[in-house]
């Protein structure tokens, strides 16, 4: 293999023969060589260099043994921005930027335009959401709360990076907030709720190497739902949105969730792009 499309052919027949995405190995051979995938195409009878190669095929048998393309390069993409990720957070998905899509939509009906609003995250990972929050609403002042400190300190990086102002706070769920008494006017999260049984379909790809207290409870994926229902008149003012990313088995669980607590709430269960539940958001008002 002297020339990159003989490496990228080479990658691409292994990989699928070991029953991997094919694409991996572009996305791997980009990263390894440096080019985009212009670039890449319009490169693909230069020569490869002996380094680049010996890079390229560790990182293809890594991928072959099941680690996640987004770990070995180190970043993946979500809802427009680049983001730093590594086995010590979940890797964003696109199913989660149509929660975050579903949230902007709905504060702009549910609130007045302009107004400071604050915003928590919980279980924030990567940073995904909450920095794609403070980007895309000036208006809004985002706290993210994690268990993990090795999570938070991959968030607060890529919050950095991507310039946007988010306060970190490390502990259980609402507990950062309710310690210190601070309200919230949006809820979000996208907690572990993939379920016990659930977790044996998962590809070994996820199974084996994201990190497994951020995707299941160990029980039936309900228990952080269950919790949040405790906690969230205790944060909230008197008016607030609660969004949450769900598994699409659990829509009119979640929802039965939030009316038994909320009698009064508004509570809709919304579809990915897949036709699936994906997404419950709750407008909840104070009783008088």
């Amino acid at each position: 293999m002297k020339k990159i499309f003989e490496a990228l052919n080479w990658a691409s027949s292994y990989l699928t023969e070991a029953g991997r995405d094919r694409n991996a190995a572009e996305l791997l051979l980009m990263n390894d060589i440096g080019m985009d995938r212009s670039k890449l195409f319009a490169s693909l009878q230069d020569p490869i260099s002996e380094d680049e190669l010996y890079r390229f095929k560790r990182h293809v048998e890594m991928h072959k043994e099941g680690v996640p393309v987004q770990y070995i390069i180190g970043k993946e993409a979500f809802y427009g921005r680049v983001f730093i990720v590594n086995d010590d957070v979940l890797i964003p998905r696109p199913e989660t930027e149509e929660v975050v899509l579903h949230l902007l939509e709905k504060q702009k009906r549910v609130f007045p335009e302009g107004e400071p609003l604050r915003v928590i995250d919980v279980g924030t990972g990567s940073g995904a959401i909450a920095v794609t929050l403070a980007l895309e609403n000036k208006h809004f002042s985002v706290s993210a709360i994690d268990i993990s400190k090795e999570a938070l300190q991959i968030a607060a990086e890529n919050a950095e990076r991507l310039g946007a102002k988010v306060d970190f706070f490390e502990g259980d769920l609402l507990e950062p907030f309710i310690k210190e008494g601070k309200k919230a006017d949006i809820i979000v999260s996208n907690p572990p709720y993939i379920s016990e049984e659930e977790m044996a379909d998962l590809s070994n790809v996820v199974r084996f190497h994201e990190p497994l207290h951020a995707l299941t409870d160990g029980g039936d994926g309900l228990r952080f739902y269950k919790r949040f229902m405790e906690d969230i008149p205790r944060v909230m003012n008197d008016k607030a949105l609660v969004v949450f990313e769900i598994g699409w088995k659990q829509g009119d669980a979640v929802k039965e969730m939030f009316l038994r607590t909320f009698p009064n709430a508004e509570v809709e269960v919304l579809k990915d792009i897949n036709g699936k539940d994906r997404t419950v958001c709750a407008l909840i008002q104070k009783s008088e």
